[in-house]
């Protein structure tokens, strides 16, 4: 499965007193960066929904939130009764116990704190007693972001698959002109060694000649470079085309990739070859920019 970095997912969920919606969000980073904002009701889930987001995201800045909305008579608070009943028989044991009379009217009472429960209270209760609901609510609402992430990541890899092709063609015509600037190359190397021994006045033998051009050529020589071009393309397709590709890796292919062009680059002289080596380069940063957005 090819991902993006980039995608929105949401998943809403009545309660009895009212709805909830959980947002989430992700945009590029190098690592796991995330961010969770709560109301203060359902603060104490928040490492709860850490622990999912990190089981379930590989990277990226993924941002949580949680939107709460009331019902019409749902925030108006509710009297504890057991706890006025309570406080009354207190009252009429003391009263009693000191010859008063009791009051009959309960009303004094309701100003005491403490006697009336919010709904506010009622939710906070409700996900500390039951946080698997919310779990259940932070994993849908993360797989309908997964899948926003799946979709931005399929015209992603389509992408970087044109740019990749493009890069093979251009390597397959530095592989072919390098035979004919290899020849070059070692002709004018040994022609610098011959007006060198003439100007001199100087004898060398034919084997000596022969080695010096060969110790100049392993200077120059970009076979190797090639030959480890076409193994990081290899490998590059294997990690596209796996279950579960990795943009790390892929970030990694392509700096082994920059690194073998920018070698070859500084050492041959051709004019052609080095035009091809612009031409790579220039298909590896787009591929690099596309692999930046890659999970």
């Amino acid at each position: 499965m090819f991902l993006s970095m980039t995608g929105f997912g949401s998943k809403s969920c009545d309660f009895p007193w009212g709805t909830a919606v959980l947002d989430v969000s992700s945009t590029n980073h190098k690592f796991q960066d995330f961010s969770i904002k709560l109301p203060p009701e359902l603060i104490s889930l928040e490492n709860r929904m850490l622990n999912i987001l990190r089981s379930k995201i590989a990277r990226g800045r993924v941002k949580v939130s949680v939107t709460m909305t009331w019902l019409p008579g749902a925030e108006v608070p509710t009297v504890n009764e057991d706890a006025l009943m309570s406080l009354y028989n207190q009252v009429k044991r003391i009263t009693k116990r000191n010859s008063l009379e009791c009051p009959s009217d309960i009303s004094n009472l309701l100003l005491i704190p403490g006697l009336f429960e919010a709904s506010h209270n009622v939710a906070e209760r409700a996900a500390v007693e039951n946080p698997e609901i919310w779990d259940e609510i932070t994993v849908e609402a993360i797989e309908a972001l997964i899948e926003s992430k799946r979709s931005e990541g399929e015209k992603i890899k389509s992408a970087i698959e044109e740019d990749a092709k493009a890069l093979e063609k251009i390597l397959a015509a530095m592989a072919e002109r390098w035979k004919i600037a290899q020849n070059d190359a070692l002709d004018s190397i040994r022609l610098r060694i011959e007006n060198v021994l003439e100007h001199y006045n100087l004898e060398l033998d034919e084997a000596r000649i022969a080695e010096e051009v060969a110790l100049a050529s392993d200077r120059w020589d970009v076979s190797e470079e090639i030959t480890r071009m076409k193994s990081h393309m290899e490998k590059f397709h294997q990690v596209m085309d796996a279950e579960f590709s990795s943009g790390k890796k892929l970030d990694f292919l392509i700096q082994e990739m920059i690194r073998e062009i920018n070698t070859m680059g500084s050492k041959v002289a051709d004019a052609e070859f080095r035009w091809l080596v612009v031409e790579a380069k220039s298909a590896v940063e787009k591929m690099r920019e596309q692999v930046q957005n890659v999970e």
